[in-house]
């Protein structure tokens, strides 16, 4: 009982004794404090007492793309505890290859009548993909926040990284260590995120019509070897990539190809996602601030459930350049 107490006290962000006076029907607490500690026992899977079975709290969808690139689990984790301290049941909803797709997950929300939604890494990232689910959303008023920059006619609230200040830290910083012929491992042509991404390099490296030292990949390792390995054939020494997991693919590149990392080429990544200190080497990368930006996008949605307004505007939050062992001066000639 102890540890429960303790467990759901820390997840409502409230004390042992709140939560004990709320389990036990007491009254001295407001209403939103006890719908956050209700929403914390079932987020973390115990029973509610049988007397307050019957309530339910409102529920709230968190979509994602994939739990395997440790990104998407930081967000969830700062999301779904900031959701349950605001009263609200967090739904999460983690594509996998072969499973529900994003459009079946917006239908099953709807039958569930959630209270709002928050995307991360969605198909409204890229261009050319449907967004006929994300109309249904429009159409129905529900309140919906985007993680990471997204289609502008959607028209929804987003939260998102300021991808042009990344390229300027990561791209300086390899200029700073004499690195000279610099690439770039980004997603899919229609992934705004990395057009983006591209439109600051462009900007920064002063690139004309040529873009020989772009790479496109999936957002996977195996995508991201094949890719850096064509950079590497073309001689860059500094390589930008527009994620932690395609750096890990690009130092894996480099080392089929016999290169030293960071001897013979520095790689950056983005996201600074967990274990990113454990690599081998640790990786330099450009962080996200994540916490803040789950709980941005938190606020977004509530304002709007609330029936406060509406944001429309995007929020660009400024990310922080971390240097670790992936990159070095660039190799003498």
């Amino acid at each position: 009982m102890t540890k429960r107490l303790t467990e759901v006290a820390r997840k409502a962000g409230v004390s042992e004794a709140t939560v004990s006076r709320v389990l036990n029907g007491r009254g001295g607490v407001s209403e939103a404090t006890r719908t956050a500690v209700l929403t914390a026992l079932d987020v973390l899977g115990y029973e509610r007492p049988t007397k307050l079975r019957g309530e339910r709290a409102r529920l709230v969808g968190l979509v994602l793309p994939e739990l395997q690139n440790p990104i998407f689990p930081a967000l969830a984790e700062v999301v779904t505890g900031s959701l349950a301290q605001r009263g609200f049941t967090p739904a999460l909803c983690a594509r996998t290859i072969g499973g529900v797709p994003e459009s079946g997950y917006v239908e099953m929300l709807l039958d569930h009548q959630v209270s709002g939604v928050i995307f991360a890494g969605g198909s409204y990232a890229l261009a050319d993909a449907s967004h006929e689910h994300y109309r249904r959303l429009t159409d129905r008023g529900l309140p919906v926040v985007l993680v990471n920059a997204g289609v502008e006619e959607l028209g929804f609230p987003r939260v998102s990284t300021d991808d042009a200040v990344a390229v300027e830290q990561a791209y300086g910083h390899l200029r700073s260590l004499g690195h000279e012929t610099i690439g770039m491992v980004l997603g899919p042509e229609d992934h705004v995120p990395s057009r983006r991404k591209l439109d600051a390099m462009v900007r920064a490296a002063d690139w004309g019509e040529d873009r020989g030292y772009v790479e496109r990949s999936s957002f996977s390792m195996e995508g991201a070897r094949v890719a850096a390995t064509k950079l590497l054939e073309r001689g860059v020494t500094g390589i930008v990539c527009a994620s932690d997991v395609l750096a890990l693919g690009t130092i894996r590149a480099a080392r089929r190809l016999g290169r030293a990392v960071p001897a013979d080429v520095s790689v950056v990544g983005f996201d600074d996602s967990a274990f990113m200190t454990c690599t081998d080497p640790p990786l330099t990368t450009v962080r996200q601030p994540i916490e803040t930006m789950g709980q941005a996008a938190v606020d977004l949605l509530v304002t709007q459930i609330e029936g406060a307004g509406v944001l429309h505007d995007e929020l660009l939050f400024e990310p922080e350049l971390v240097v670790r062992g992936s990159t070095a001066p660039a190799p003498r000639t």
